[in-house]
């Protein structure tokens, strides 16, 4: 976050709003699938999230805190699937 030189909450917010708008905005889901056993173990989670492609290949991936400490689900606006559970 060098490029961030003011630390004051809604800068903060507007530059990770901005960044995150750039790198996902426009691009396409091209595969979504569960975190396998062995990738969650490996990671040393306990909860499988659902994992999201878009199309340059990147994964999108739910945890639990910016730590890394477990998977995560995902809340939606989407009637009949308000959440996407961890298995």
């Amino acid at each position: 976050m060098s490029e961030l030189k003011d630390y004051k909450p809604e800068t903060v917010r507007k530059y990770w709003t901005d960044k995150v708008r750039k790198a996902l905005v426009g691009k396409t889901i091209t595969n979504v699938q569960y975190v396998s056993d062995k990738e969650a173990e490996d990671s040393m989670w306990y909860n499988k999230p659902v994992a999201i492609q878009i199309d340059n290949k990147y994964w999108l991936v739910p945890m639990s805190d910016d730590e890394g400490n477990d998977g995560g689900a995902i809340a939606t606006t989407i009637k009949g699937l308000e959440v996407i559970p961890v298995i």
